[in-house]
């Protein structure tokens, strides 16, 4: 079988004909395959501006277009273009249907990158096919172009809301996932943590879409806080389990290390020392080291045991059925943390009291939308830009998380390459 026949078969665009396939050796001594196409005889050109039929009357230079490499060779379509004159747009370069604008890359070498680029890095994927880190940025800035134009952002109904650190330096994110039961993906990415970065957010998504959403998941930032009050008011806003458990282990942290370096200081038994994580863990997620240390550790009134105790204590809150028993529980807690004299968990009992409301919100959504899909797709955040070892410019890093989690359409074909 010819390579005409093949791409016939797998790549045939009406009004447009493979005229032979030749071996040219490159410059740097290996072979590449160049497949001629013309156009039909009497056939008119598209114009590039709006995509209607013009008649063509002079002939540009040739040009080659990357396709997908065959038996490891690369492979070109060379193509005449043609200049149309078209009653709308005037004077302009015709438009061939297998590549888009000045792309050098073909459709079909396009998605067959962008696909490769979803499971390796970029750079590992230029690496096996023989192109440029440049060139498969491209493939994938084209396919994240393509979905976002033609995927559908109609019946938005839950979102999450997250900063994500992306470099060193304070570097944020603001990320904003639709977390509906029936759909989950990446719906916008901003630079920065601020309040202007959320708005931008709800501006693109308009106020219609915006007055559809019913319930909102964010942390205690509260620059978020505030613009998602101030945008859509009537949506239930749930605080994130994550963010609040993550709160209490920073202060238990806190109130071990200040201990530690108390007992050092006055030349008392370090058992402090190796305990963080015996204490930071979930008990059924401790080794039988740590266990033991941890019960060895029990046994000593200090105020690291008192706010580990508490901090262990709060989390029968999770367990309750209804918001109004919560709130019992949750305001019970509060005075016991108050008046523990521990002032890092006094700092975490103040914080709940002012965000009670959007606490108990919790349990109304805990069936009707994944609130743990917020910290799942920030995992996978970290592994992209951990796969990429650190993206310096954020529209790289923009296109990166799209590709990778915002879950685009991808159009039909004749043949799937991958």
């Amino acid at each position: 079988m010819r390579v005409k026949t093949i791409l016939n078969r797998i790549e045939k665009h009406a009004g447009f004909v493979y005229t032979k396939a030749s071996w040219v050796e490159s410059g740097g001594g290996e072979g590449v395959i160049e497949v001629s196409v013309r156009a039909r005889a009497n056939g008119q050109a598209i114009c590039s501006g709006c995509r209607r039929r013009a008649p063509g009357y002079d002939l540009l230079g040739e040009r080659r277009f990357a396709y997908v490499p065959l038996w490891g060779i690369a492979v070109f379509l060379v193509y005449t273009m043609r200049r149309v004159q078209c009653r709308r747009c005037g004077v302009r370069v015709e438009q061939v249907p297998w590549a888009s604008g000045k792309r050098q890359l073909t459709w079909s070498y396009l998605w067959f990158l962008a696909r490769w680029a979803r499971r390796l890095s970029w750079s590992e994927v230029g690496r096996i096919f023989g192109t440029s880190w440049t060139t498969v940025f491209r493939a994938v800035q084209g396919a994240v172009e393509w979905g976002r134009a033609h995927a559908s952002f109609a019946a938005i109904e839950a979102i999450g809301v997250d900063e994500v650190q992306w470099r060193r330096g304070h570097k944020y994110l603001t990320v904003v996932y639709e977390i509906s039961a029936q759909c989950r993906r990446l719906l916008w990415v901003g630079e920065h943590r601020e309040e202007a970065t959320l708005r931008a957010f709800f501006e693109w998504l308009g106020p219609v879409r915006a007055a559809a959403i019913r319930y909102v998941c964010s942390d205690m930032w509260q620059p978020y806080l505030t613009v998602i009050h101030e945008q859509i008011p009537r949506a239930i806003h749930v605080l994130d389990r994550f963010h609040i458990v993550q709160k209490m282990n920073k202060a238990i942290d806190e109130v071990r290390a200040q201990e530690a370096r108390t007992l050092k200081q006055s030349g008392g038994e370090p058992v402090l020392t190796h305990t963080r994580w015996c204490l930071l863990k979930r008990p059924e997620n401790l080794t039988a080291k740590q266990a033991n240390r941890l019960q060895e550790l029990l046994r000593y009134n200090l105020r690291t045991v008192r706010a580990y105790l508490l901090k262990e204590d709060f989390q029968f809150l999770w367990y309750y059925a209804s918001a109004g028993w919560a709130g019992r529980f949750l305001d019970a807690w509060c005075r016991r943390a108050m008046r523990s004299r521990i002032e890092p968990m006094k700092k975490i009992a103040r914080s709940l009291r002012v965000h009670r409301r959007l606490i108990l919100n919790w349990f109304r959504a805990r069936e009707l939308i994944a609130l743990g899909a917020v910290e799942g797709f920030n995992n996978k955040l970290k592994l992209t830009t951990r796969k990429s070892y650190g993206f310096r410019v954020f529209r790289v890093i923009q296109v990166a998380l799209y590709h990778a989690l915002g879950n685009l359409p991808e159009p039909e074909g004749t043949h799937r390459f991958c």
